[in-house]
């Protein structure tokens, strides 16, 4: 009985999840701009704000899949531009996008993102990873903690002076004390809630400038 309880309650959840998903402005929008995920909302408007990725830049999209943000990236830096993104997930390709598959803590797909990086430098690393959640915040924060610190070391990593890391977090335990350690590497941390991220949700995105 408890089983068929927990069951009919997650299929009304479930329902009412993908009833928001279906309405959502945002949904709807990238349903119609050729977008592959809402998510192309927050990085337009991030950029926006901040004019971070122009026109000839190189950009490093890292947990790229679906693709929702190297579509965005790579209309910012045009045909002059070069958009290196990588996920251990397969993406569907995109014109003028180096995908790169594979884990980027190894060293293998690190230096054959680096190789399509070439003589240039890195101006922009872009983070919108996150963990499969469990709808359990004791093991989700930590997850989401842990990507946030991998894309930080691969921004110090490749980022000259001056180069910008766009990064999502999850606004809880974990994040005051990564942002005290970034303090000492970055010249200045920024915070934006963009429109596209449901105002429920924990994410906020930080745009740091090396």
């Amino acid at each position: 009985m408890a089983t068929r309880i927990e069951n009919k309650k997650l299929s009304k959840s479930s329902s009412a999840w993908m009833k928001e998903h279906i309405d959502d402005h945002y949904v709807q929008k990238a349903q119609k701009d050729g977008y592959r995920a809402r998510a192309a909302y927050k990085l337009l408007e991030i950029n926006e704000k901040t004019s971070l990725i122009k026109k000839g830049m190189t950009v490093v999209d890292l947990g790229s899949a679906p693709g929702s943000w190297s579509q965005v990236a790579g209309q910012l830096v045009g045909d002059k531009g070069i958009l290196i993104a990588s996920d251990i997930l397969a993406m569907d390709t995109l014109p003028d996008v180096t995908f790169i598959q594979g884990d980027f803590r190894e060293a293998e797909v690190f230096d054959a993102i680096m190789a399509e990086v070439g003589n240039r430098q890195v101006d922009v690393v872009l983070s919108d990873m996150a963990p499969n959640t469990a709808g359990n915040s004791a093991i989700d924060q930590p997850r989401m903690m842990y990507l946030c610190e991998l894309a930080v070391d691969f921004a110090l990593a490749t980022l000259p002076e001056g180069g910008a890391l766009i990064m999502k977090v999850f606004q809880g335990e974990g994040t005051q004390e990564l942002r005290k350690q970034m303090q000492d590497d970055f010249s200045k941390i920024r915070s934006i809630k963009p429109a596209a991220s449901r105002p429920r949700s924990k994410e906020m995105f930080w745009i740091a400038i090396k």
